[in-house]
């Protein structure tokens, strides 16, 4: 991605194999937003999208990383930095905007680059309905670019009250000329449970763009949450079985992951 941001036209897919199948997918929309590049966002949207200011569209800094309002892109920097990682330069930002005031973002990703362009991290930034939140670093453990090919990390946050906290995720990134796509895959002790994946075509960061976004899903960030509750509910209905929250992990970033690269 070259250009400041982008808008990104796509669906959301999930699928849970056992003890009983069940799958939904949704119409949705995110940014990927340059965070070298913040200020030249509202200009390029014509007034319809603002940073840290109210406008139909938004991203709130408070919403990511430190959670504290400040310039997110040092903020990257030194979290890769203490890691281990080489990854100086742009740092992109996937995420739902705020609609309206209102936002959740289930999972952002942070695509971090190296000087050279090449994807050198991806920073997963989970959060669960119970207002916590944690980090997964993913990068090669050699510190080779990563092309195509699996991230494997454990799970330490729990996220969904029909599975544990045990088990592991599987990440996978795609992008071609103008596709998107990332798998997430989590797997417990009997092997894979759930597939869920995002994938979209990237449109150009324009008044246009975002003024259609907007009125094709107005209710966008609303429909996040309330569809998390309304699967949760169907499962409830179906019997599957509820387990006890645990308390959050100490702390906010796991930096250990597995890479395994697809030879084609």
């Amino acid at each position: 991605m070259k250009a400041a941001a982008e808008i990104v036209r796509g669906w959301v897919r999930h699928e849970r194999l056992r003890p009983l199948r069940h799958r939904f997918a949704y119409p949705v929309f995110w940014l990927r937003m340059d965070l070298g590049r913040l200020d030249e966002l509202q200009a390029l949207s014509g007034g319809w999208f603002g940073v840290d200011r109210s406008r139909p569209l938004s991203l709130r800094r408070r919403d990511h990383g430190p959670r504290d309002g400040s310039d997110l892109l040092p903020w990257a920097r030194k979290l890769l930095r203490d890691a281990g990682v080489a990854a100086d330069g742009a740092v992109h930002l996937q995420c739902f905007p705020r609609v309206l005031g209102f936002g959740f973002n289930p999972v952002s990703f942070w695509y971090c680059h190296d000087a050279g362009g090449e994807l050198a991290a991806v920073l997963a930034e989970v959060n669960n309905t119970f207002g916590e939140h944690h980090l997964y670093l993913l990068s090669a453990p050699d510190g080779r670019p990563l092309s195509a090919g699996t991230l494997s990390c454990r799970k330490v946050l729990h996220v969904s009250p029909f599975c544990t906290r045990e088990g592991s995720y599987r990440f996978r990134f795609r992008q071609g000329d103008a596709s998107r796509f990332v798998g997430v895959d989590y797997l417990d002790a009997e092997g894979l449970l759930l597939a869920t994946a995002m994938a979209g075509t990237a449109r150009p960061f324009d008044a246009a763009g975002l003024r259609s976004e907007l009125l094709r899903q107005p209710l966008l960030a609303l429909g996040v949450v309330a569809r998390i509750h309304w699967q949760a509910l169907l499962l409830w209905l179906r019997g599957l079985r509820v387990h006890r929250k645990p308390a959050p992990p100490a702390a906010t970033l796991t930096a250990g992951s597995t890479f395994q690269e697809t030879h084609r």
